[in-house]
């Protein structure tokens, strides 16, 4: 069994060196059962993947209350990170129907929202999940430095923040982790968020390290995916453009093949061999309903990829077509210049 230690992200919060993101326990990619997930979540936790990530909007709030039964035995046991800002629906985002909220008022009101759903006192990294371009990120994060004061968040994140928005958000309160996409097929933040974290001393929470599952080979086709599937609603994930894209599920599994490894745990050690390159601390965070498959993705953390395989990895990720959401001021790309 591999081995799960630890790593300390900034502001001295550690974290397991892998996280588990519930957003894949919610129906975003189809149906879900609830016992079945809840199983996945202790399995997890005995596995040593105790840094678990939530979200207000994940499931309208069921996601929290699912992770409520996990905590009730086991609160000692996980670091907990939970994120708000984003109201309404995000998968109807192009129809008007979810927007972004971070003034003081909401701030107040939906740390306490999610502590009611969570069934605890303390949060332990709570999240701006996307900027209100209406606030100055400064005056978000100023209320939610309030919320640390008051012992209702032990530490502070922002999700798909610029370089420029995380350095203002820094100089108001220490910021622990920046979360963004970040993957082989995914490297925008390559460009700026990431030094600019790294020099910060910030630690970097990828969600979709494996792409949504493109890169385990796992979604060949659109038709492949249930009606309501949210990938549907991604420009990469788009007929003709996915089966473009199929090069870079080739050179995952190729290099997966010479390791004896699978292409799920090449995908993550790719992100950690990143990590050591920018030179600031990495833990990924993927999802899956699957308690098997949390186990294969903790097999990453023993792999070690050599530079004839980063730069195949490296390349592929360098001819994927198509955004990876469909409206990129909705993430830090259509904004970091």
């Amino acid at each position: 069994m591999t081995y799960i230690g630890t790593t300390t992200l900034g502001d001295a919060l550690t974290v397991s060196d892998m996280g588990f993101g519930g957003m894949a326990l919610t129906p975003v990619y189809g149906g879900v059962e609830p016992g079945k997930a809840l199983s996945t979540l202790h399995h997890a936790v005995d596995l040593g993947v105790s840094f678990l990530d939530t979200a207000d909007v994940y499931g309208a709030g069921d996601n929290e209350r699912l992770i409520a039964q996990l905590l009730r035995d086991r609160r000692e046991e996980v670091t907990l990170a939970t994120k708000f800002g984003i109201v309404g629906d995000p998968r109807k985002r192009s129809e008007g129907g979810a927007s972004t909220r971070g003034d003081r008022a909401y701030v107040h009101e939906a740390v306490d929202a999610s502590l009611r759903r969570l069934g605890i006192d303390t949060i332990d990294l709570y999240y701006l999940h996307r900027p209100d371009p209406s606030v100055p990120i400064e005056d978000t994060v100023g209320a939610m430095a309030e919320l640390v004061a008051a012992g209702k968040v032990r530490h502070l994140g922002l999700s798909e923040v610029t370089a420029g928005e995380l350095a203002s958000a820094h100089a108001v309160h220490p910021i622990t982790a920046v979360q963004s996409e970040w993957s082989i097929w995914s490297r925008d933040v390559e460009a700026r968020v990431v030094p600019a974290a790294a020099a910060l001393g910030v630690g970097f929470v990828p969600y979709s390290p494996l792409g949504r599952g493109f890169l385990t080979g796992t979604v060949i086709g659109v038709d492949t995916l249930a009606p309501n599937d949210f990938r549907r609603t991604l420009p990469r994930f788009a007929a003709g453009t996915l089966q473009r894209n199929l090069g870079v599920v080739d050179a995952v599994n190729s290099v997966a093949g010479d390791l004896g490894a699978t292409p799920a745990q090449v995908a993550l050690a790719w992100l950690y061999a990143q990590g050591r390159a920018f030179g600031l601390p990495v833990v990924p965070i993927p999802g899956t309903r699957s308690a098997e498959r949390v186990t294969e993705n903790a097999g990453a953390l023993g792999i070690e990829l050599d530079a004839a395989q980063l730069a195949v990895l490296n390349s592929a990720g360098e001819h994927v077509e198509g955004a990876r959401s469909e409206d990129l001021q909705w993430v830090s790309e259509g904004r970091d210049f």
